[in-house]
């Protein structure tokens, strides 16, 4: 007699648990699929909007976890586990992480901000920060310049992106003005050609 209400028991439970592990095998499946044609599609709108690849690589990495954690909280709540808990814990770290990290996110920000918006390249000469050379790297955190005097200035993005950028480079050509005095006497012609 016991034995058979043990089986009953068992019976309804492997029901009632089979089914949500079946689903939550389903959702796994269905919802890995789902990540991996959003990711691909995410990496070819970056790809045609000519995103920086280390932008491109941090921003998809980021979507991926984002999205597995979502489908895996989306699998305990169909296991019937509370999910609510999981989510304060999750926001609570995100907290903490984010007031630890305050300044590193800001330059971090900033990068993904200039990486979007391009006020610079590659190549370019820009006055920022007080700052006047060529742009020799744009990394996610700081920006490398090349000054004249051949010295390498490393300027944070955070400082970077809320600060006035001078572009030199961005029209193609720079504009240099030059004062030269001539005598009143002089051959305006003359002097025009020898200038030229």
């Amino acid at each position: 007699m016991d034995i058979e209400k043990i089986l009953d028991q068992l019976s309804t439970l492997a029901t009632e648990y089979g089914i949500r592990v079946i689903g939550a095998i389903v959702i796994w499946i269905v919802g890995s699929w789902i990540i991996k044609r959003m990711l691909k599609l995410f990496e070819k709108a970056m790809t045609r909007s000519n995103y920086e690849e280390s932008l491109q690589k941090f921003l998809a990495n980021l979507m991926g976890w984002i999205l597995k954690v979502l489908l895996i909280l989306a699998i305990l709540a169909n296991l019937g586990i509370e999910t609510t808990s999981f989510a304060a814990v999750l926001a609570a770290a995100g907290l903490a992480v984010g007031m630890a990290l305050q300044g590193s996110l800001g330059n971090f920000a900033g990068g993904v901000m200039i990486m979007i918006f391009k006020p610079f390249k590659i190549g370019d000469v820009i006055e920022a920060q007080g700052e006047l050379g060529v742009v020799k790297e744009i990394d996610i955190f700081t920006t490398k310049i090349l000054k004249p005097t051949n010295r390498l200035a490393i300027i944070p993005n955070g400082a970077l992106s809320n600060g006035n950028i001078i572009n030199y480079t961005a029209e193609g050509t720079l504009q240099i003005r030059h004062t030269i005095g001539v005598s009143y006497d002089s051959d305006i012609k003359q002097t025009r050609e020898v200038l030229m």
